[in-house]
């Protein structure tokens, strides 16, 4: 027998995703994506028991701060995709705030730019 075939299989590949989401699906992509932020509202201390340890787990990693929704899967390892049924199931419940990301910046003026650089360029050479 080889190494690989004696490690223990992890207890998140032996449940199916299914009974991890219990049957639910997916949210739309305009209300929970891949980059928006979520953390765990102010009165989370009073949880429920009836939260399942996937959803507890989420909970506990949202107490941190604002993550997106990618860097919660990448820290539980869980398939994308339950997570932003856990996630959304979360928030519905109020336990998890969501909001978009930051919009990108306004691009500065080319013409006002280029006045900045002349204006460097005519006081320091």
């Amino acid at each position: 027998m080889s190494r690989f075939d004696e490690r223990e299989p992890e207890a998140a590949e032996l449940v199916r995703p299914y009974v991890i989401t219990k049957g639910r699906g997916l949210p739309d992509e305009e209300q929970l994506s891949l980059v928006t932020l979520v953390t765990a509202s102010a009165d989370h201390q009073q949880r429920p028991t009836r939260l399942s340890p996937e959803e507890q787990s989420l909970l506990d990693l949202c107490t941190a701060g604002y993550l997106s929704v990618a860097e919660v899967a990448g820290h539980t390892r869980l398939p994308i995709g339950v997570v932003r049924i856990l996630l959304s199931a979360l928030t519905e419940g109020g336990y998890l705030i969501t909001r978009p990301p930051v919009q990108r910046a306004a691009l500065a003026d080319r013409d006002i730019l280029e006045e900045v650089l002349n204006g460097l360029r005519a006081k320091f050479g």
